[in-house]
Order: structure tokens, then C-alpha cells, then sequence
């Protein structure tokens, strides 16, 4: 255990005693606990296999690379159809952590395999998703911003894509592109 730690498992919150359990299966699988993005993570050698976090209505462990392991027991979930390397087990109560604890020890441990055999997911190329209708007619009559759109890094584009594909309405996402316009146009991200 790590003292940095502590205090997300001692607020008094919905998901406590889930997630003091959860801590215990995962540390028992011999991996050493940190705090990154606000989150108990659990690493070996150095390198990310699982997060524990909470959400409104579950708590879960995201396995980084999850879509690389197995899921004989079909429990791993992809959080947005954009999630291209993370999955989630959830749970709603303690009764099932415990039930599934041998499952939970399994999984862990095959993650840990994923990493000691260096496999990577190979992602989807940015130039690969779909620019929503409204943002390529911008690109195309503005060439500054089409420059600067694809002057950015591949995750600041893949962001403003995913952005700017959210809402149903045009008339929404022709807002939020005109929103972000200048800020593409210093050369920033959506959330620079």
C-alpha cells in the first residue's frame, strides 16, 4: 500500500468498500500502487495495468490495455465506442467483487503477461475517423485553418474530431466549430 494513496479510500463516499476491496485483490497480484490522474493505479515495472476509479452508478477497474486480453468470461467493457485500448470491469456492490475475485486475479495477471510480452494495441490512425460534414466545408473554404487544424498533434485533431462528431444536431456542431475556430487556429487543443 502506498500512503499517497490512502486518502481516495478513506473519503467517505458511495463506492468505499468496493473499491478497499478491489485494492486488496489487485495489490495481492504483486503490483505496486501509485496516484496517477486522481486514481489509485497499479503499475509493474513501471508500466500501467490497472486504475480503480468511481463513477455515479459503479465503481470499476480499467485495465489499460484491455482490449488485448482474453475476456473468456465476456465482463470487460469499452467505456465509448472511442476507447480504442482501455476496458472496464464495473461492479455495484462488494457481494460481486467477491464473487468474481478469482476472475478479477485472472485478468490482472494476464494484463501483467500483455506487458511483460511488450504488446501494444494498435491504434486507429486519426486520418482514419471521420471529419463531421460541417467541419470539412470549414477546413476546405478556410485554408488557415486547415493548416492549423493539421498542423496539431494527432490527439489534439482526434479530440476536435470526437468533439465536433457529438452533438445530432448541425446546427450544434457548426457552433462548437465556430466556438473553437481561433483556438485551433493558435494551435491549441480543445482542452489547451
Amino acid at each position: 500500500m502506498n500512503p499517497k494513496v490512502d486518502w481516495y479510500f478513506d473519503k467517505n463516499e458511495k463506492w468505499q468498500k468496493e473499491i478497499k476491496k478491489l485494492r486488496m485483490i489487485v495489490l495481492d497480484c504483486g503490483l505496486t500502487e501509485e496516484l496517477k490522474w486522481g486514481c489509485p493505479c497499479y503499475t509493474y515495472e513501471d508500466r500501467n495495468i490497472v486504475l480503480i476509479h468511481v463513477f455515479k452508478e459503479y465503481c470499476a477497474l480499467l485495465f489499460f490495455k484491455g482490449a488485448l486480453l482474453n475476456d473468456a468470461n465476456d465482463i470487460l467493457i469499452q467505456q465509448t465506442k472511442n476507447v480504442q485500448s482501455a476496458r472496464q470491469i464495473r461492479f455495484t456492490n462488494v457481494r460481486e467483487i467477491v464473487e468474481m475475485e478469482k476472475i478479477v486475479k485472472a485478468y490482472t495477471y494476464e494484463a501483467i503477461e500483455v506487458e511483460r510480452a511488450g504488446l501494444k494495441v494498435n491504434f486507429k490512425k486519426t486520418a482514419e475517423f471521420i471529419i463531421p460534414e460541417e467541419f470539412q466545408k470549414k477546413l476546405n473554404k478556410t485554408p488557415a485553418l486547415k493548416t492549423a487544424f493539421y498542423a496539431l498533434t494527432p490527439g489534439r485533431q482526434r479530440a476536435y474530431i470526437f468533439y465536433f462528431s457529438q452533438p445530432k444536431l448541425s446546427k450544434t456542431r457548426e457552433s462548437r466549430i465556430e466556438k473553437y475556430r481561433n483556438q485551433i487556429l493558435k494551435g491549441k487543443g480543445l482542452n489547451d
